[in-house]
């Protein structure tokens, strides 16, 4: 997956950690500059070129956030405009993945879930404790 993650980012011009922001935005969003760094676990001022790239793209949009105390606040969100060009660079894997569902029951199925899931929890839990949050 990492390394069709790659190949889509190279795609769209925009590198893999740009989009690790992007996909972190489209899931949690809109958040905060800060907010943001602390998921994808980058140094704010690394973040500060990342969102440069993403609206200079076309991907997303920083706006005052009108639910914060600091008028100086702002969000950050995505913009769905653009989204059919990653559905387009990720259809071939989204048709194999329905191809190799396809071939389990539904037992099975909640079974891999059911693993992906704890899988996908040891890993936020590792990483939270690697950064001591």
């Amino acid at each position: 997956m990492a390394l069709l993650n790659h190949q889509v980012s190279s795609q769209i011009g925009l590198k893999d950690v740009d989009l690790d922001c992007l996909d972190l935005i489209g899931k949690h969003g809109p958040l905060s500059p800060s907010a943001l760094a602390r998921r994808a676990g980058l140094h704010p001022a690394t973040l500060t070129g990342i969102l440069d790239r993403l609206q200079r793209a076309g991907w997303i949009i920083r706006e005052r956030d009108p639910e914060a105390s600091d008028r100086r606040a702002i969000a950050v969100r995505a913009l769905p405009a653009r989204n059919s060009e990653l559905f387009r660079l990720y259809s071939g894997m989204n048709a194999s993945m329905d191809e190799i569902c396809a071939e389990y029951d539904e037992r099975e199925l909640r079974l891999i879930a059911d693993f992906l899931r704890r899988v996908t929890d040891a890993g936020a839990d590792a990483t939270a404790d690697l950064t001591g949050e």
